[in-house]
């Protein structure tokens, strides 16, 4: 049987142009464009996982990959293998990092937590034009502070489902380790959510819920 060694991967990606991370027929994924470099590289790939499955159009600085290849070719290609992947990847998505790890490394169950961001512009002229892939365009000015207050309360071990796009069989029990808002330099609001897993589309209903919280033309006060 042949030696096999297990790599851990960073990878970055723009998700404007992807369907998302896992595998579909038919659909462009940046599952599919990593596999196919790392088969170009290694050939058959058979355990290639990921710490967690992003939704269409989700972008990602530090997503992490394990994936096992043959350990003669990992090493005759280690000091190389950023450099040959950059050269077969399309523009947006990219492997960052690559390092061999003990074979009981999983980057699905050794990830402690997961984080997202989650940029709102809610200035009368709209988003920055070199921000608009990645900051949503919100038509009314928020209440930022009002918005972070509630959302406090959501944090610690709760029963999402209100917030998730139930799966058969999967569990809608999370813990939510971190929901913050705050306005950054450029006056954005900025959420940080941060749990150990996250059901489908649960950041994007917390992020929705938020909005609505802290909607100025929303907010009646007598």
């Amino acid at each position: 049987m042949e030696d096999k060694t297990r790599l851990r991967l960073g990878v970055a990606y723009d998700g404007a142009d992807f369907s998302g991370w896992a595998l579909q027929p038919g659909r462009r994924t940046v599952a599919a464009e990593v596999m196919r470099a790392c088969e170009l590289l290694f050939g058959h790939i058979e355990d290639f996982t990921v710490a967690g499955r992003t939704d269409a159009g989700v972008h990602a600085t530090g997503q992490v990959v394990h994936v096992d290849v043959p350990a003669a070719k990992w090493e005759a290609l280690a000091e190389k293998l950023l450099w040959r992947m950059r050269g077969i990847l399309p523009p947006d998505v990219r492997v960052t990092s690559a390092e061999a790890v003990d074979s009981s490394f999983n980057a699905r169950f050794a990830a402690r937590w997961r984080r997202y961001t989650y940029r709102v512009a809610d200035a009368t002229w709209g988003v920055s034009p070199l921000r608009r892939a990645d900051t949503l365009a919100w038509p009314r000015r928020l209440d930022v502070e009002r918005m972070h207050a509630a959302c406090r309360r959501l944090i610690g071990e709760h029963d999402f489902v209100g917030f998730c796009k139930q799966r058969e069989g999967a569990t809608t029990i999370r813990e939510l380790l971190q929901y913050d808002w705050a306005r950054d330099g450029e006056g954005v609001a900025v959420a940080t959510v941060r749990a150990d897993a996250f059901c489908h589309s649960m950041v994007r209903s917390l992020v929705g819920a938020a909005l609505a919280v802290g909607d100025l033309s929303l907010i009646h006060i007598s």
